[in-house]
């Protein structure tokens, strides 16, 4: 998958290592019972969902539920049970800081606004977590200080950036610098980087499809 990502994109091609790095770093989590937290501001919010929502349902595959799992759930629920256990898909535990309105605006109301997503990184994260923060400069305040963060709990720190890397850089274990310093230019290269990156990591916990 990385390779047919360079094919279709061969300006991405001197930050593949990084890519596969942040597959390693986000499986490695996942291996130890781990979860994904993500955030971002404007566009690149919209990409910390986009990343959730692939992760915490079929991407390319349906994922179907193991049959531990489906016996349980008919089990606990009969028919309803039954019914679910045939929809439900395996998920990839991930959360969206970006859609915690009532906390991040109540912090941001009676404390400060830079450090909402810090807030919500300090209350959810645990060692061996990762934390994907996308920023195209790489110096939103709000999604460095989340790194550090995260780093004060252990945890591990994928940034998606461009330019030079900005701060974001400097705090990430990862760091996957789009080659642009234009911001629409990085929003457009971050898209299939973090597809790629998705479709690696579920081929390592559901096979290929």
């Amino acid at each position: 998958m990385l390779d047919q990502l360079v094919q279709r994109y061969p300006a991405l091609k001197p930050i593949a290592p990084d890519i596969q790095r942040a597959c390693d770093a986000i499986c490695a989590c996942y291996e130890q019972g781990g979860k994904v937290l993500a955030c971002g501001n404007g566009g690149s919010a919209t990409d910390a969902e986009h990343i959730v929502g692939e992760l915490m349902k079929g991407f390319l595959q349906k994922r179907p539920l193991a049959a531990d799992e489906r016996r349980k759930l008919a089990a606990a629920g009969g028919a309803d049970g039954e019914m679910m256990a045939a929809q439900l898909q395996g998920a990839l535990p991930a959360l969206s800081l970006v859609t915690s309105v009532a906390l991040s605006t109540a912090f941001a109301n009676d404390v400060n606004p830079d450090l909402a997503y810090a807030q919500q990184v300090h209350g959810l994260g645990r060692p061996g977590d990762v934390l994907i923060g996308i920023s195209t400069s790489g110096n939103a305040k709000n999604v460095h200080y989340a790194a550090i963060a995260a780093k004060a709990r252990g945890m591990a720190v994928i940034g998606f950036t461009g330019g030079t890397g900005g701060k974001l850089k400097a705090v990430s274990d990862v760091a996957i610098i789009a080659p642009s310093n234009v911001t629409y230019q990085i929003q457009e290269l971050h898209l299939p980087i973090y597809h790629c990156l998705c479709i690696m990591v579920e081929e390592r916990f559901f096979g290929r499809p």
